[in-house]
């Protein structure tokens, strides 16, 4: 488990809550403090449940033309909204309560991820993956490495389940010619 001092609270589609290639869930047993808000067809609950958990120090992952590099302050709690990127966007566009928060920007990866599912987005990651990300950029390795060794171990138990792990891992780290 993981206790971040970052406060994490994660928006999730209804038509992710079901998909065995959420990170969701995952995500949530790893952070026991974490909260998971489910966003239906019907916006009012979800919009309720946010109301009060958007105190100041609130910041919003997710990327946008407002977005920008985190400028060191404070960020005592973070909103993730967990869905594909059209999902994310119209989530955003109905839930006005998430307008007004500041947004942090996480910077390029440095190296490819294997993933299982891929972004058409350069900048994508699964919600797990982003949340490590965030978290590693709010208060370093030592709470955000669990969350990447969690992630890379929840992929190769997938791929392996699915009987498709040694051909993902060559495919993710091809041997050099030389």
């Amino acid at each position: 488990m993981v206790r971040p001092r970052t406060g994490v609270v994660v928006v999730r589609h209804a038509r992710e809550a079901n998909k065995s290639t959420g990170t969701v869930r995952v995500a949530a047993l790893a952070l026991p403090e974490a909260r998971v808000l489910e966003y239906g067809e019907d916006t009012q609950p979800a919009q309720a449940q946010l109301g009060p958990l958007l105190l100041p120090g609130t910041h919003l992952l997710f990327p946008s033309e407002e977005s920008a590099p985190w400028d060191g302050a404070q960020v005592q709690r973070l909103v993730v909204l967990d869905g594909t990127w059209r999902q994310a966007r119209r989530m955003f566009h109905r839930l006005p309560a998430l307008h007004a928060l500041p947004r942090l920007a996480l910077p390029a990866k440095e190296e490819a991820v294997l993933r299982l599912r891929e972004s058409p987005h350069g900048e994508g990651r699964s919600t797990l993956e982003a949340i490590a990300d965030a978290l590693l950029l709010l208060e370093g390795d030592a709470v955000a490495a669990p969350l990447h060794r969690l992630h890379t171990g929840f992929v190769e138990a997938v791929f392996k389940a699915r009987g498709v792990w040694e051909q993902k891992r060559a495919a993710a780290a091809p041997e050099e010619v030389g």
